[in-house]
């Protein structure tokens, strides 16, 4: 029973420690790394609240140090998943039935958890399960993650508190109801905070989910389940499982109760998750809700009056930060001719800079892709551009797998605008620069737009209001998150709500309410006060 219109505390976005030499973060950030370092922990799936081990037992290492085993973890199958679908669905009555109160505080519990007890915890299984330098770890699984829980816990009393008006005699209501049936989340490898919000959201909004996280996250994964249920989740209401994508898909897209996907991958899982669902949907009790962020082949776009220093400093961290296995990484780069020699020059200085290793080292600004797969892909690109007449490697393109999967920060010039690395998704540390004539600013804008299938994100680097202007209308539709003289990653929930269109996703917005939109379903109610007793308008007459 409601006994108050509750407001739940200002969020705020979490303050990002620095992990300067000589702070104390740093020192409990080593000591942590350390200590893991050190242990092997095995890892259970968990349904309805009670470890479950599947028959595969799976090694977990680092990708900058391969044959380091963290830990274990006990994959299962189709049997597993029908399992954690029926933990969910007996879960749904009692989950729903809370007021949203008491559901939300559950989610604020684990925010501060996550950013106290549990931080350096959280960004050292991160920096060593998924190759996250400090910083990087910081920002992802520490503060995006917290900021995720807190926002959300105030969008949903925003969506709440969103009523109809009412006339005279009348009382009209709109109830925000959770989702019919099971909300499934398959998270990536990533972002740590994207693999918890992706079963967080719809779970604050009353749904039960069955989250399974991408193999190379199951190590951080496991301490975001952990905290959630130290918050006091009850059980059922996120089930953690790890078993075979299309295997569990088998068992998950047939199931009646199906009511949702919430996704983070590659456009062409996501593509055939939907065509799965459409060769379902007449099984289905609902029409489930899609809400998928893909991939990108995200751009940068400089006028001839951009600061070099600024459009290189934006290239660098854009492409090169996380070894641009960001879906918002900056991938491919428009230089205009008369800015280009500036520019090449101070690029090559500052990545003759950057040290590429392991993350326990702190020096380290680049380090290992996520494992032999990515590193084979990304190779395969750098190699096929080291023989190609349109490309000119101008720096890196070394790559070493002996003992982590490690690829140099890598620039390619090319001579023509539609070579493979400037249209198709490489997921690595690889930048494209084409160089055009100042005068074809206009004519690069629509090149910008047609290239590629994405729009995920966008810069443009530009000191003359009138070019930003007609730059930012030009690429209308060419990205979800545009960046005007700043890099194009780096979205902070509450401040730049993220996901694109087009072959990026839904554009559903994470870290906004019109996420948490998709995982309700609203009922009107309009109670009159005084009922009519005759059938007759006056129009009719006597």
């Amino acid at each position: 029973m409601s006994t108050g219109f509750f407001k739940v505390p200002q969020p705020t976005n979490e303050p990002i420690y620095s992990y300067a030499v000589g702070s104390s973060e740093r020192q409990l950030l080593q000591d942590t790394l350390h200590t893991l370092r050190n242990k092997q922990v095995e890892v259970s799936m968990r349904i309805h609240g009670k470890s479950v081990q599947g028959s595969k037992k799976v090694a977990m290492t680092c990708p900058h140090d391969h044959q380091h085993i963290l830990g274990y973890y006990y994959e299962g199958g189709k049997k597993e998943i029908a399992e954690a679908i029926d933990s969910a669905l007996s879960a749904r009555a009692a989950w729903a039935a809370l007021t949203w109160q008491e559901r939300v505080s559950i989610f604020l519990k684990a925010a501060d958890l996550s950013a106290n007890k549990y931080r350096m915890e959280l960004n050292a299984r991160t920096m060593l399960g998924q190759s996250k330098n400090a910083y990087q770890a910081e920002i992802d699984s520490a503060c995006e993650w917290v900021d995720f829980l807190r926002f959300n816990a105030h969008y949903a009393t925003q969506i709440y508190a969103d009523q109809p008006i009412s006339s005279p005699g009348v009382w009209n209501r709109l109830e925000y109801r959770p989702l019919e049936g099971f909300v499934y989340a398959l998270t990536p490898f990533n972002f740590t905070a994207i693999a918890g919000n992706l079963p967080a959201a719809p779970a604050m909004m009353g749904n039960t989910v069955v989250w399974k996280p991408a193999p190379q996250q199951i190590y951080s994964a496991a301490l975001l389940m952990q905290i959630l249920e130290e918050a006091g989740l009850p059980a059922g209401v996120i089930n953690l499982v790890f078993a075979d994508g299309p295997e569990a898909g088998e068992v998950v897209f047939k199931h009646r109760d199906f009511a949702g996907i919430h996704f983070t991958g590659s456009t062409k899982v996501f593509q055939t998750i939907w065509q799965n669902i459409g060769n379902n949907i007449a099984n289905y009790k609902s029409y489930p809700r899609i809400v998928g962020e893909t991939g990108g082949k995200d751009f940068v776009v400089a006028h001839a009056s951009a600061d070099v220093k600024a459009l290189v400093t934006g290239l660098i961290r854009g492409a090169f930060e996380y070894q641009g296995q960001k879906c918002s990484a900056a991938s491919r780069a428009y230089v205009p001719a008369s800015l280009w020699p500036a520019v090449k020059s101070q690029l090559q200085a500052d990545l003759a800079k950057i040290k590429v290793g392991g993350t326990e080292d702190f020096g380290n600004f680049v380090n290992a892709v996520i494992d032999q797969k990515a590193f084979d892909k990304i190779t395969s690109y750098i190699e096929e551009a080291k023989h190609s007449k349109e490309v000119e490697v101008i720096a890196g393109g070394g790559f070493d797998a002996s003992k982590g999967y490690f690829v140099e920060p890598t620039v390619l010039l090319t001579t023509n605008p539609h070579y493979r690395t400037m249209e198709e998704e490489i997921f690595g540390p690889v930048l494209t620069v084409y160089v055009y004539p100042d005068q074809d600013w206009a004519a690069t804008l629509h090149l910008v737009d047609q290239t590629s299938a994405y729009a995920l994100t966008g810069a443009i680097f530009s000191q003359d209001t009138y070019a930003l202007s007609e730059a930012a209308k030009a690429l209308e539709n060419a990205a979800g998150n545009l960046y005007l003289n700043d890099k194009c990653t780096g979205a902070v929930v509450g401040q730049q709500p993220f996901g694109g269109a087009r072959a990026s996703g839904t554009n559903d917005k994470a870290g906004s309410y019109l996420n948490l939109l998709r995982w309700v379903s609203p009922r009107t109610v309009k109670e009159v006060f005084s009922s009519p007793t005759d059938f007759k308008y006056p129009f009719l007459g006597g």
